[in-house]
């Protein structure tokens, strides 16, 4: 059953009713996005064996044509990615080939040449009056070459098997003060209480160079079925008012895919837009929300510096996918997810500009949920002012596998931190490349938060010790440390690891600093078959007060051990 009507008192947006305004786009918050890969599994995903890791477990009707019930999934052509500037603003989205076009007439009843309809194609007036006259089910919208102006919200809810298609098609939104509030959107396809199913939207130019013209293109709430692709966003988002895209599969069996959705020209703190007071920091990029209980990929993004997070997707209860893509200079996070089995898949992440307000930019942030993966993934971090990757405590399970955090600069700052409730958490296969004096790994202690491990990491960078003084600093008990690079030549005692912490092991490895390359403060500590030596001749490895029954076993410590009191200290088999 459709239903195209104008919105009421009481069917407020689902962002309404999402989230306190501290969780993200709005002090009413919105629902958001799910997709369906077309990506191959990375090598990390594949990989279902990991030291340290357990097992990983997402009108004028153009004549009537009758097909599959199905949207038809087109797989397009290579990837690229779009730059900040405004360059041709006429079909700056990939324009889908007539033969494409003509293929995907077939797999509705119903297909509206937007134009034949009456839709002006010069920009002037709008065509939200023609999209309500045709709106349906098994309905393809096709919009021919053309400036499409829309100043109202078009709004199709409970559709079943609907698309709109651009060829060579730009959308330019009204400015700020020609929609009504609180519909500032231009197309919304499906509500949380009243989704749609089989949803197509495809190559299409938003033109939102104008003064106050940003606005959400597309909030998209589907039971399953979700496909987005080529969506171009031109134009900084200057109005404060929601961000380009929230999406949303509220079947827990659902799928999606948003694939190419690019804004990567950002949007300005709420303050310097029209909307100042009524949005808290301003616009997120693209929102998952808390109704999304399927599974949706976002594949290929590219998204600039928002005010109020790049992806957020922290609240969502399903699976959230990101998939490759660029993104940069968000506040708060680039990229902010939680849910079952989320992941960041070979997504990169850069942070070289820091807006006005933008005081904390961390890259990728891990809410709350199980099982959430950072894979195969770049941080590059010129201008730090927020932490690389953190664990937050509502984390019930997190891999960090194959990635980096490079952070060329003196500024102090944290690569990878693990909060005091985290769970068990695993740190596979990362290189750090630290300048800065902060941690490479901070791993911090709680009530009962679960075992760290990490493997195969590297730390390389002239960080100091003069502010943090250990490249990984450990809190909690029953961590591991296997087979370790740690390079630490910076100036101010810079240390390897300090464990202040019991029944943790330190098993292979190299251990290369300015001061003592390890520090032992808690009990039962276990170190096997380890390489230590310090650039200033300090004893590799020292044993506070604080610490008993130590095992030392069969390693190359350069320089000795400095037991500084310890007790029940046991050695053998070691080169000193």
């Amino acid at each position: 059953m459709t239903t195209r009507t104008p919105q009421s008192g009481d069917d407020s947006d689902a962002s309404a009713r999402d989230v306190s305004p501290a969780d993200g786009d709005s002090a009413a918050s919105h629902a958001s996005s799910s997709e369906q890969s077309t990506s191959h599994a990375s090598s990390s995903e594949q990989s279902t064996s990991h030291a340290s890791t357990p097992d990983e477990s997402g009108s004028t009707a153009d004549g009537g044509r009758t097909t599959s019930r199905r949207s038809y999934l087109a797989s397009l052509g290579a990837v690229g990615l779009l730059s900040g500037g405004a360059s041709s603003l006429v079909g700056r989205a990939s324009a889908a080939s007539s033969s494409r076009i003509e293929h995907l007439k077939d797999q509705y009843s119903t297909v509206v040449d937007v134009a034949d309809a009456g839709a002006d194609t010069t920009g002037e007036e709008s065509i939200t009056p023609v999209l309500d006259a045709h709106a349906g089910d098994d309905t393809l919208f096709v919009f021919p070459p053309g400036r499409y102006r829309m100043n109202e919200e078009f709004r199709h809810t409970g559709f079943d098997h609907f698309g709109m298609v651009g060829d060579d098609a730009t959308i330019v939104p009204g400015d700020y003060w020609e929609f009504e509030e609180p519909n500032r959107r231009l197309f919304r396809l499906g509500v949380y209480h009243n989704p749609g199913e089989d949803l197509l939207v495809k190559d299409f130019t938003i033109d939102q160079t104008a003064a106050h013209t940003g606005i959400r293109t597309i909030e998209a709430q589907v039971s399953t079925g979700l496909e987005v692709r080529n969506i171009d966003i031109v134009g900084k988002h200057d109005s404060g008012t929601w961000g380009p895209g929230l999406f949303d599969v509220m079947d827990p069996d659902g799928t999606g895919t948003v694939e190419r959705f690019r804004a990567p020209a950002g949007a300005e703190w709420v303050s310097n837009t029209p909307n100042d007071g009524n949005l808290w920091r301003g616009p997120s990029g693209i929102m998952v929300s808390r109704w999304h209980e399927g599974t949706v990929e976002l594949v290929d993004c590219q998204l600039g510096g928002f005010p109020d997070n790049g992806v957020y997707a922290g609240n969502a209860n399903g699976t959230v996918v990101i998939r490759r893509g660029v993104f940069r200079n968000s506040h708060a996070s680039n990229l902010r997810i939680g849910g079952r089995h989320s992941k960041i898949v070979g997504a990169t992440v850069i942070v070289d500009d820091n807006h006005d307000h933008f005081h904390n930019q961390r890259a990728i942030r891990l809410d709350q949920g199980s099982w959430l993966q950072v894979l195969d993934s770049t941080v590059q971090l010129d201008k730090p002012n927020g932490n690389g990757i953190t664990v937050l405590d509502g984390v019930e399970s997190a891999k960090i596998h194959n990635s980096s955090v490079i952070q060329r600069t003196d500024r102090t700052n944290q690569a990878i931190v693990i909060e005091e409730e985290a769970g068990p958490t695993y740190v596979q296969k990362v290189h750090v490349d630290i300048d800065g004096s902060g941690n490479a790994i901070e791993i911090c202690g709680g009530n009962q938060p679960g075992e760290v491990g990490v493997t195969n990491v590297r730390v390389t960078g002239s960080a100091p010790g003069s502010v943090f003084r250990n490249a990984i600093r450990c809190e909690r008990d029953n961590c591991e440390f296997r087979g370790l690079e740690i390079d630490q030549p910076g100036s101010d005692y810079r240390r390897a690891l300090e464990i202040n912490a019991d029944d943790c092991l330190v098993y292979g490895g190299t251990f290369e600093t300015t001061h003592h390359p390890i520090v032992v403060n808690g009990d039962s500590a276990w170190i096997e078959s380890i390489y230590a030596d310090s650039y200033s001749d300090y004893e590799a490895l020292r044993l506070n007060d604080s610490c008993s029954d130590a095992k030392v076993k069969d390693n190359t410590l350069v320089g000795g051990v400095l037991d500084a009191g310890s007790d029940g200290l046991s050695m053998y088999g070691n080169d000193i």
